[in-house]
């Protein structure tokens, strides 16, 4: 039923239609694993960079200072380890205990065991954080150079200053003069990039990078003559706007896939194995996938390597190591949040964990479908309602975002997406909710949809949040889980469970304030 179309195909957004985690108190152990968890936290986050995110990374002036080289120093292959050897790890922004037990092919009780100080109830690592993780050697690891950090592949606060459009008219290259008809309207280089940025949550300034490293956007002045500028040859994807939908969500699928664990190999265009090593950044995986699905080895090596992508992005924004600001800190924990409906009402729970935006990770998303006699997407006075309390601060085909720290800007703090909000009934640009306000009416609107529904998900400083995991997605006090496969997940709440079907029968039912 409640199907949305790949992203790749219909975007949900303005451009949309055209093309869419006491003393004898103080003594105990468990005491004092938490005070050390939060002292180790406080300390080690202060010596990191601080978030100001007008001033990371300063913008490109017209000529771009040349960045000196790569370093000629080869990076050494990792060692062939015994069978649960301890090594040493620093934790980085967003590592969880399954997703370290993923990447270093052993268990969360044995990393436990290595690391007594961590409470039972933590989430994230606190970055910086010395670690000793027991490893089970896998054949076929990947290079342990890291391209850029995490902070600056996510659109979050890093972003906030950044001018997409003022950066690309300081450069010589044919973007700055690029137009294309999208959504009913002719739109520049720079809104398309932000389009993209948006919608995705991916960095303006990476879209940038990738652009300028396989079209010289930003510095030749010709554009390219092939309708496929990023080298993915689909008839779906021509032209600039959509292989960069397509380069948005790939990356994504390479960044999230590392960052929950669920991608911990993949394969080159010649069907040869790589494992990415483990003590790998989510954004250096996520860019190196990005690239296998282009490339033969010669030249993914030289795309993830020191004179590739990162040599590129140095050369246009700095180096972007003296810009690393962990955007998810130690032990994040969610907001209350109310369902997305009336208090007293039941819907039927139509979608498990799926994809937030776009196909494939993350599974960031859920979906709700209220009460009614026919299927279809027929109009319904029933309303989706606000899940906490913010302001509206983005309007799309069938798009509202809710930004929750009510700073008016999406990028930062906790933000609510709801997609397949009818236009008609909607809670105005600006318009600050309280938890159950009104949002709008479900509906069809935006992507693809065979039924009338409300589908949410939830993002972090601009990262999206799985729905399942460490951080899984709790609406007053039901917690959500994968299944299976896409959509097929649960919402469980002490003994009770609710399985997602698009059947709408009593067993997927789940009633708001029960």
């Amino acid at each position: 039923m409640n199907k949305i179309k790949p992203a790749f195909i219909l975007r949900s957004d303005d451009f949309s239609r055209s093309s869419r985690r006491a003393t004898e108190v103080a003594t105990t152990p468990r005491f004092r694993n938490i005070l050390f968890f939060v002292i180790a936290s406080l300390i080690l986050s202060a010596c990191l960079p601080q978030q100001e995110p007008s001033a990371d990374l300063a913008p490109a002036t017209e000529t771009p200072t040349p960045f000196a080289g790569p370093s000629p120093t080869p990076i050494p292959a990792r060692p062939a380890y015994n069978p649960g050897e301890l090594v040493d790890y620093t934790a980085q922004m967003g590592d969880t205990l399954p997703t370290l037990a993923a990447h270093f092919n052993t268990t969360i009780e044995q990393i436990r065991e290595a690391n007594p100080e961590i409470p039972a109830d933590a989430t994230t690592m606190p970055p910086g954080m010395p670690m000793k993780i027991p490893i089970y050697y896998l054949p076929l690891w990947g290079t342990s150079f890291k391209i850029i950090p995490d902070n600056l592949f996510v659109n979050g606060p890093s972003m906030v200053g950044f001018d997409t459009s003022a950066f690309i008219a300081q450069q010589p290259g044919w973007l700055k003069d690029f137009r294309d008809y999208v959504g009913g309207a002719w739109r520049s280089g720079a809104q398309i990039v932000d389009s993209v940025a948006m919608n995705f949550s991916v960095s303006p300034r990476l879209l940038l990078a990738i652009l300028e490293y396989q079209a010289g956007a930003l510095s030749y002045p010709e554009s390219p003559s092939t309708p496929y500028p990023l080298g993915y040859n689909d008839l779906l994807h021509v032209g600039v706007y959509l292989q960069l939908i397509w380069a948005a969500n790939t990356l994504n699928n390479g960044y999230y896939g590392w960052r929950t664990g669920h991608l911990t190999s993949f394969e080159h265009t010649d069907s040869s194995l790589e494992r990415p090593d483990p003590w790998q950044n989510a954004a250096t995986v996520g860019i190196q996938y990005y690239f296998s699905r282009l490339h033969p080895k010669d030249e993914y090596d030289h795309a993830i390597g020191p004179d590739g992508l990162a040599y590129t992005f140095q050369k246009l924004f700095g180096d972007p190591w003296a810009a690393e600001s962990p955007h998810i800190l130690a032990s994040l924990k969610q907001p209350s949040f109310l369902f997305p409906f009336p208090d007293g009402e039941a819907w039927t729970y139509t979608g498990g964990p799926h994809t937030g935006w776009g196909v494939g990770e993350p599974f960031a998303a859920v979906d709700f479908a209220p009460p009614a006699s026919v299927g279809g997407c027929l109009p319904t006075d029933k309303w989706a309602t606000a899940m906490a309390g913010g302001v509206v601060v983005r309007l799309g085909d069938g798009v509202v975002m809710l930004d929750l720290d009510g700073d008016g800007d999406e990028r930062t703090g906790w933000v609510i997406f709801y997609l397949h909000v009818g236009t008609e009934g909607r809670a105005p640009l600006g318009a600050r909710l309280e938890a159950g306000d009104p949002v709008g009416h479900p509906s069809c609107e935006g992507g693809q949809a065979t039924g009338t529904h409300i589908h949410i998900a939830r993002k972090y400083n601009g990262e999206w949040i799985p729905a399942d995991g460490p951080l899984a997605l709790n609406l007053e006090g039901w917690i959500a889980h994968n299944g299976s496969e896409a959509r097929k997940g649960t919402l469980t709440r002490s003994n009770r469970i609710v399985t997602a079907c698009e059947c709408s029968d009593m067993a997927s039912q789940v009633q708001a304030g029960k």
